[in-house]
């Protein structure tokens, strides 16, 4: 045992200075007072090398019967640092394996077992005993739990005589199994010789004997082959037991029914013990005929259904980890329809120790007091006792005083120290067994380490509490203190606490505490420091609104906050009366849409407080507001009408239920029971608060009144309608109104009104009287006549003259007040003359004054309007004769008011012909016109140009080109072209350039800058001066250069190229160069490329090969890459299957069939026979008429036409295959230019060409491309006599 159980451990930590005195103190006072610590747990991130632990046993041996040698294993495994040793007591001596030569031993730093090398079962007894375990290093010793070893030997099959059973049917009778006595407990299976099982029911079980048991017998349980099976499965072994003959006597008479008999367990009582957690299983086997039923109750409680099921056709209650609780009484009940028989089982239950409360293992500083509660319970009460690394406690005198044992089975260790590290058993006994528990108590110190990482961040906002964590770790206890930044007096603050975790807490944080703090550790150079970040707090800056909806209908909550611009998005939480809502998809209940929270079809489930919540990473802001649900309100029933007087009534109703929302006025209306085609009427309005009202009525008219109340979803459902109520007539209380004269005809006065409603009638016969006089010369004398609709027409009473007119109402009762007259006149005419003295003066090129002399009021014979002025444009001034004819004729009117004599009229053409009128009006229509009046309007300034294009022959001179004006008013002299560099202070000098020649239609600018955009102005000139000017803003192109941006994407077979053509610039031709580089071939070049394209595709490349492609322009390379196609090289493939036998003997096969073509083509060509030189002369020549006067050509000709001839109809498929014999490769027919296609292998056209012709004239040949053209000039004959290939 050490004597000190100090650990080397790294530091961590900045040194700081010390505190002021003043603050120093302060924090030694706050943490003066500090409980004890019970117990150490090192943090996992605790920097300590090499920590010693006490032995802990991970895996103890266990009890064990041996039944064979290879049974005998006894194994105890423990961990600790240093590893522990091990030693074993068997029957509480030492016992050590390793020096019986019997045993042998197989021993690791964490593991100790032994096993036996004996070869005999005999040899085991001696081994025989209770083996406990010992696991020790310096830190203590662990115990083992007492593991038991027992030997047995395995049963056997015994002899035995074959049984013969007789029965009489009807009688039970129990079949005896006797399986061999053993420790095992076996499992029993009745079967017959066929193996298969005897079949179980209520009338025939197996009990837990093994026997079998009937509860009566029949004719069928009659068999020779009742086998009772023996398995034991810790032997895996299986007994086969002498079958059983059954012979059942059959009955003569009728079988007697017999009340049930207890067959197992006999009598009326019996007794069993169990411990708690074992199996119990109580048998109730019966006889009797019927077979009795059973049934199982507790008599002093209830069964419990999750500890006990019924087996075996309910003749067995089975308990499965039976419990105190199960202890009682138990009954049985047989039952069948001659009695029944009932069996009382006491259960007693008891436990074995069980712990309530293990002591914990922990590591102490020195100078703790440590507890170490040990609690266990079991049947009978187990007692407690300790020991110390398997050792009993010192007893007085030789106690120590600082250990206390108390009754409860607590160990107390006070002021522990470094060598009361140990290891303490706690042991709890009863009649069943003893428990063991080992805890281990490691007295240890260790320097103080901050586990806290520095320079932490902090951020909280305004209002909340700041935790800043300081984690300090070490034996004893490190203390700590704080310092601030911002403020010499920390703990001066209310809002600030120390907390005992060496943590520090401020409340309600404002702005003013943001900074940087400091956490040491006293008496050390550990320090760390922590930056405190304060934001705005969230705050909800539109809360969600009460909302009042009609059900079906749609509510929309908005809730907008504010939150600081330094935390993310918030996330926004919806409640409803406090639980979360999720969106539903499935119903479209709720949606959630930004702030808003939207609650589809609402009803009454729907209502309710809605919550929003929007919450941050540091903080949440709530608003609250509450659902509706409204719906218009019911409608008012119980009407009754009150108080009649002469033209009033009162109604009163009972207002209908307002569904939660305020009646805000209800509507009376009424039905006119003699104009029923009306339909209801609105009669009055009253407000939401009142239950009646009073109105007065019509004369002459029979009611019936409804009411409906309107709130603010809507109106109700109409009231049921009132009685009818009728009022008597009376004289018309007013005349018709709006009386007025609408003549339209001369010499006829029509009289109009407007006509009254019936109900203004008052009474019966109701009709018109109209009066009419005229206004002079006719006297006072009133004319009469009556009529009951409107108008009233008076002929023959001459034009536009003027009467006074009246119309009073008239019925049986009387009439009505006397009216007013009011002016009328007779229809009028159109007027008789035209205006005079009309005149015209220029104001400008686009307006001129209009006058003319007022007309006789009585030639108007009607109310004068005014005048109208009618002017048409005839033409341009500019324009001959016959071309201003062709002109189409505008015309405008412009009419003027009735005093007016002169007009301004503007917006006409310069430069025009203009023809003028002048008439006077009525609301008949216009009088004759004036005598026309021409005159011309002068020059103006010209519209802009039509059109204006621009055009840059080279990269300093730009050319405008333009369309002359549309409408020049006047004559053109020529264009003013303005222009000014595009500069960004827009202060540039505007340079001029005037053009006297109206005929030009385009000017080229020289001199200009290359690098600058222009902003051009182009206008027409008159005489009048310059017109508005049409605008262009454009720059030069510039010289063409090679696109830039250069993409690419390769294939198997091809290779697509991008580019950009370069802004201003004109479009350029390049070349495509490229060269296998697999191959080693030459370079190959493509016709140019238009820059504008901006793609090309690249072809027939060799799948799986190298290029190196070349953009070439002007003879300079301006980009350059190789690239690799796509797919199995070509040459790899022919390197690596050349020299294969296979491909030897198909290639052999090949050349042998081009041999025996050659053959047949020869022979072919030997049958042609001759022809004569005029045949050959006159018609087209075939590949054998042909004249070879180039002997070098004609040598490889005449080879082109032998490979041609091999084209027959017995081979079109290498006619269609080989490029060779294609009638692309050949076509000479008269004395056209040739072009042929050559698709050869350089190697095979060298060896065509070798034998007779020298190097020259592989020269000119290419290598093999489908983008390279060969092009063959025609010879006489149409014979060729060169080849020329064309790049």
């Amino acid at each position: 045992m050490p004597h000190t159980q100090q650990q080397q451990v790294d530091s961590r930590g900045q040194c700081t200075s010390r505190l002021p005195l003043l603050f120093f103190l302060l924090f030694l006072l706050s943490f003066a007072v500090q409980p004890s610590q019970a117990a150490i747990h090192i943090p996992s991130n605790y920097h300590i090398s090499d920590l010693k632990k006490p032995p802990v046993i991970t895996t103890h041996p266990e009890s064990v019967t041996v039944f064979s040698i290879e049974d005998l294993v006894m194994s105890c495994e423990a961990s600790g640092n240093p590893p522990p040793t091990f030693r074993w007591t068997k029957d509480g001596e030492e016992f050590d394996p390793g020096s019986d030569p019997e045993l042998k031993v197989s021993e690791s730093s964490s593991s100790f077992a032994f096993y036996t090398l004996s070869n005999t079962m005999d040899t085991l007894k001696q081994y025989q005993g209770k083996y406990i375990c010992y696991a020790s290093n310096e830190l203590g010793t662990a115990v083992s739990s007492e593991a038991i070893l027992n030997t047995d030997v395995p049963p056997s099959q015994q002899k035995e005589t074959k049984v013969k059973v007789k029965a009489e049917e009807g009688h039970s009778i129990v079949l005896k199994c006797n399986p061999p006595p053993s420790s095992m407990e076996p499992i029993i299976h009745w079967m017959d010789l066929g193996l298969r099982h005897i079949q179980l029911s209520e009338r025939v079980v197996v009990g837990k004997d093994g026997n079998l048991y009937f509860a009566y017998l029949t004719t069928d349980d009659s068999r020779d082959d009742y086998t009772c099976n023996v398995q034991y499965l810790a032997t895996r072994t299986i007994l086969v037991k002498e079958p059983i003959t059954l012979a059942v006597n059959p009955s003569n008479s009728v079988l007697r029914n017999r009340r049930p008999h207890m067959m197992r367990p006999t009598g009326s009582h019996s007794t069993y013990h169990a411990l708690r957690g074992q199996t119990l299983e109580l048998e109730c086997i019966v006889q009797g005929l019927p077979t009795p039923s059973v049934k199982w109750l507790r008599k002093d409680g209830e069964l419990s259904e999750s500890r006990t099921a019924k087996e075996m056709f309910d003749r067995r209650l089975r308990f499965s980890n039976i419990s105190e609780s199960d202890g009682g009484e138990y009954q049985c009940t047989a039952e069948n329809s001659q009695g029944k028989v009932t069996h009382t089982y006491s259960v007693t239950v008891e436990a074995a120790p069980y712990w309530t409360k293990e002591p914990v293992s922990q590591l102490y500083a020195q100078g703790e007091t440590v507890r170490l509660d040990c609690q266990a319970e079991g049947i009978p009460s187990p007692t407690i006792s300790w020991t110390i690394n398997g050792a009993p406690l010192p007893a007085a005198p030789h106690q120590d005083p600082r250990h206390t044992l108390e009754p409860s089975g607590s160990l107390i260790l006070r002021d522990v120290r470094f060598e009361d590290t140990a290891i303490y058993q706690c042991h709890a006994s009863n009649k069943h067994g003893t428990l063991i528990t080992n805890t281990n108590v490691y007295v240890i110190e260790l320097p103080p380490q901050i586990m806290t990482e520095d320079g932490n961040t902090y951020t909280v906002t305004e209002g909340q509490k700041a935790l800043f964590e300081c984690e300090t770790f070490g034996s004893p206890k490190p203390k700590v203190t704080w310092e601030s930044s911002s403020t010499s007096f920390l703990l001066a603050d209310p809002r600030v606490n120390p907390l005992t975790n060496g943590g520090l807490e401020i409340l309600n944080v404002t702005h003013d505490d943001e900074g940087l703090y400091t956490c040491s550790v006293q008496n050390t150079n550990l320090s760390i420091s922590a930056e405190l970040n304060v934001l705005n707090r969230t705050l909800i800056a539109s809360p969600p609104k009460a909302l009042r909806v009609q059900p079906g209908a749609t509510a929309i909550f908005t809730c907008l906050a504010v939150v600081d611009q330094k935390l993310t998005p918030p996330l926004i939480q919806w409640r409803k009366s406090g639980q979360k809502l999720f969106q539903s998809y499935s119903e479209d209940k709720y949606t959630f849409e930004g702030p808003d929270l939207i609650v589809a079809n609402v009803d009454e489930k729907d209502e309710g407080v809605y919550t929003c919540e929007v919450i941050t990473k540091l903080d949440m802001a709530g608003a609250s507001g509450t659902l509706t649900l409204i719906d218009r309100p019911d409608s008012p029933d119980s009407l009754k009408i009150s108080d009649p007087t002469h033209r009033a009534v009162t109604l009163s109703w009972t207002p209908g239920d307002d569904h939660k929302s305020p009646v805000i006025e209800y509507v009376v209306e009424f039905e006119d029971q003699g104009l029923k085609e009306r339909g209801w009427e609105e009669l009055k309005r009253v407000s939401g608060n009142k239950e009646s009202t009073t109105f007065s009525l019509w004369p002459y008219m029979s009611y019936r009144f409804r009411v409906i109340a309107i709130n603010e979803v809507g109106k109700s459902d109409p009231s049921k309608p009132s009685e009818i109520h009728n009022v008597p007539a009376e004289a018309p209380d007013n005349n018709p109104e709006d009386i007025r004269s609408e003549s339209s005809d001369p010499d006829t006065l029509v009289i109009a009104w407007e006509e009254m409603d019936k109900r203004n009638f008052n009474g019966p016969n109701f009709k018109y009287r109209v009066l009419w006089r005229r206004v002079l010369g006719s006297g006072p004398i009133w004319h009469t006549n009556y009529t009951t609709s409107p108008p009233f027409i008076i002929t023959d009473i001459g034009n536009f003259s003027a009467f006074e007119i009246k119309v009073q109402a008239v019925n049986e009762k009387g009439e009505g007040p006397e009216p007013d007259p009011v002016i009328g006149y007779s229809g009028e005419d159109v007027p008789l003359e035209a205006p005079m003295d009309v005149g015209v003066v220029l104001l400008n090129s686009t307006a001129i004054r209009v006058t003319w002399a007022a007309v006789e009021r009585q030639t108007v014979r009607g109310h004068l309007l005014g005048y109208k002025i009618h002017l048409t444009r005839i033409g341009s001034r500019g324009h001959r004769r016959g071309r201003r004819a062709r002109e189409p004729e505008t015309t405008v009117v412009v009419q003027t008011g009735s005093n007016e004599e002169k007009k301004v009229i503007n917006d006409l053409r310069p430069y025009s012909h203009y023809d003028l009128v002048v008439t006077v009006f009525n609301s008949k229509g216009e009088g004759p016109p004036s005598e026309t009046l021409s005159f011309a309007t002068s020059e103006g300034v010209p519209d802009p140009p039509m059109s204006l294009m621009l055009e840059s022959p080279s990269e300093t001179e730009m050319t405008l080109r333009w369309m002359p004006p549309g409408q020049p008013n006047g004559v053109l002299i020529g264009y003013l072209l303005q222009y000014q560099q595009i500069v960004d202070s827009d202060d540039s000098p505007m340079q001029v350039e005037a053009i006297d020649d109206p005929t030009v239609t385009h000017f080229t600018l020289k001199s200009l800058d290359r690098h600058s955009h222009y902003r051009f102005y182009l206008r027409g000139r008159t005489a009048a001066g310059d017109g508005e000017p049409i605008k262009r803003e454009g720059a030069t192109l510039l010289d063409g250069a090679p696109p830039d941006n250069i993409s690419y994407a390769v294939g198997e077979k091809s290779v697509n190229l991008t580019w950009v053509s370069k802004k201003r610039h004109r479009n350029v031709d390049f070349q495509i160069h490229y060269r296998n580089i697999n191959g080693s071939s030459k370079w190959q070049k493509l016709e140019n490329v238009d820059s504008s394209l901006l793609f090309y595709q690249l072809q027939d490349l060799a799948p799986g090969s190298r290029y190196r492609l070349r953009l070439i322009y002007s003879n300079n390379t301006f980009w350059e890459k190789d690239i690799l196609t796509d797919g199995s090289g070509v040459t790899e493939v022919q390197q690596s299957i050349a020299t294969q036998g296979w491909f030897i003997g198909v290639v052999s096969a090949i050349v042998l069939l081009l041999l025996i073509l050659l053959i047949l083509c020869f022979i072919k060509r030997s049958k042609g026979g001759k022809y004569s030189v005029k045949d050959k002369e006159e018609g087209p020549l075939d590949s054998e008429a042909r004249p070879m006067k180039d002997e070098t050509f004609g040598e490889y000709r005449s080879l082109e036409s032998d490979i041609e001839e091999k084209c027959t109809a017995s081979q079109p498929s290498l006619c269609e295959d080989s490029k060779l014999c294609s009638e692309d490769n050949l076509d000479f027919n008269g004395s056209s230019a040739i072009t042929t296609e050559l698709n050869m292998d350089e190697s095979l056209v060298s060896q065509y060409s070798r034998p007779s012709e020298g190097p020259e004239l592989l020269q000119g040949l290419p290598d093999s491309s489908a983008l390279n053209n060969t092009t063959v000039p025609s010879a006489n004959n149409a014979v060729p006599n060169s080849v020329t290939i064309l790049d």
